[in-house]
């Protein structure tokens, strides 16, 4: 990890560090990390690394042990089941409606970040495609007028940690995800609310496959199948 600086707070900034070296698979689930071990590779005072270590313990992303450090949290097969069933209870019927009721304009210019996320795909650019990712989902739930529903989707994001980026990654296949962006934007600003249901259903399925870690790729099931709550069926 390369070290810190700049005008952010320090806090917010070792936060998003920390969220991305979770992503990338350099802190693991099930490890013990000291503040000022975590210090030492940011290049910052331990202070800092303690107040957003417990911004990440409010999120269900670590949990502290007395006087050790924190603990890595791992996520069950079940919990990321249930995770994608919330997320599709919220985001598809929310996004289909936005197809009656978005205005164009607006849709169209989140073009660009969809763009990005095509671009952060081909570079291989994970943390990249995480945070475009997370502006257009975010941006087009924001246009429903609701913050808390926002708010419940940012936060379901963050303790899923996109499980399997990596792999699709290194197999190649990240692009292919990448363009769903795109064409569900396609969808939306045609105002046609079947293929946007499609898109929407196929994306978060597809997404819940990524998160079944323990298969290869080879024998993941098929985006097109159904949630089953507690099992891998995605």
């Amino acid at each position: 990890m390369a070290p810190l600086g700049g005008r952010r707070r320090f806090r917010d900034q070792v936060a998003d560090a920390l969220r991305a070296a979770l992503i990338a698979g350099e802190l693991k689930p099930g490890e013990v990390y000291s503040a000022p071990g975590l210090a030492a590779r940011f290049g910052v005072s331990a202070t800092p690394v303690r107040e957003a270590m417990l911004d990440l313990v409010r999120e269900g992303l670590v949990e502290t042990l007395p006087n050790k450090g924190f603990r890595v949290t791992e996520v069950s097969e079940r919990q990321l089941d249930e995770y994608t069933q919330i997320r599709e209870l919220i985001e598809i019927p929310v996004v289909v409606g936005l197809a009656r009721t978005a205005d164009r304009k607006r849709l169209e210019a989140l073009r660009p970040q969809a763009e990005l996320i095509v671009r952060a795909a081909i570079t291989g650019d994970l943390i990249g495609y995480l945070e475009a990712d997370r502006r257009l989902h975010l941006a087009l739930l924001a246009m429903a007028g609701n913050e808390h529903l926002v708010a419940v989707v940012e936060d379901l994001r963050k303790r899923s940690r996109l499980f399997g980026l990596q792999e699709l990654a290194d197999a190649g296949k990240l692009e292919s995800s990448a363009r769903e962006h795109l064409e569900l934007l396609d969808a939306l600003i045609a105002g046609d609310e079947e293929a946007v249901r499609a898109c929407m259903t196929h994306h978060l399925s597809h997404v819940r496959t990524l998160w079944a870690k323990s298969q290869p790729l080879a024998e993941q099931p098929t985006a097109n199948e159904p949630v089953s709550t507690g099992s891998r069926s995605r």
